[in-house]
């Protein structure tokens, strides 16, 4: 056999080496293209966003919770060594507390039929006994009260207690005592709000008021303050 001039290797033929371009960095207009395209957002297991954005305009007073800055108030005076207090709001009456140990009360009672004889404030609003002279079975208490000197009003009605004679009333004449509850919102509860009211008492088509002479019973809003322990305020800081 002649040579062929070709030559034979067990090698793998070569293959050519591919070179890519290399890429510079983004301009910085690239840059913000591709940093507009990104965005984050922290949801709950529902989906929901979980931060709110408020944009506040220049001028306007952002809103802190009432707690919050109670809070912050409380820190405060911890940090500079002061006794913890608490404001708490009461309705106080600018009237007589128990009209019923008057010494005019049953002299009242004859002449106008129907007249307060107790009021108690507590927290939630107050609670009234009215007394009325007991001119016919059928016959219903109405309490008309406002908190806007009378802009508004609202009726709520009494209910009966019990009957019993009072000396000092004509004879044969006895009276029944009506029980009433005057709810007071927490909002309305600030220094210096007025709750006001009247008693209506219907019975036989005649209405008999006791406006407390034409002025009306009122009471208004005060606050007193209480110390807290000191082994409350650690607590109250956690609490509130």
């Amino acid at each position: 056999l002649r040579p062929t001039g070709r030559s034979f290797s067990c090698e793998p033929p070569p293959k050519p080496i591919i070179q890519r371009r290399a890429q510079s960095l983004p301009s910085p207009s690239e840059r913000r293209r591709l940093s507009r395209r990104i965005g984050v957002r922290f949801v709950d297991s529902l989906g929901m966003n979980l931060e709110n954005i408020k944009v506040f305009r220049s001028g306007e007073d952002p809103f802190v919770p009432e707690h919050v800055l109670f809070r912050l108030l409380m820190n405060a005076e911890l940090a500079a060594n002061k006794s913890l207090e608490i404001s708490l709001p009461y309705l106080k009456p600018v009237f007589p507390e128990q009209p019923g140990d008057c010494s005019n009360f049953l002299e009242r009672l004859c002449n106008q039929q129907v007249c307060l004889e107790r009021v108690l404030c507590y927290e939630p609003g107050i609670i009234g006994i009215v007394q009325v002279v007991n001119l016919a079975f059928e016959k219903e208490v109405i309490i008309r009260y406002s908190f806007t000197n009378w802009k508004s009003c609202a009726d709520t009605k009494a209910s009966w207690v019990a009957n019993k004679y009072m000396e000092g009333l004509s004879s044969g004449c006895s009276c029944d005592s009506f029980r009433f509850h005057l709810p007071v919102p927490p909002f309305i509860l600030h220094p210096g709000a007025v709750l006001e009211f009247a008693i209506c008492y219907k019975v036989q088509g005649t209405q008999f008021w006791d406006n407390n002479e034409g002025q009306n019973y009122k009471l208004v809003c005060q606050s007193y303050k209480i110390p807290v322990p000191k082994e409350c305020e650690d607590s109250m800081i956690h609490f509130v």
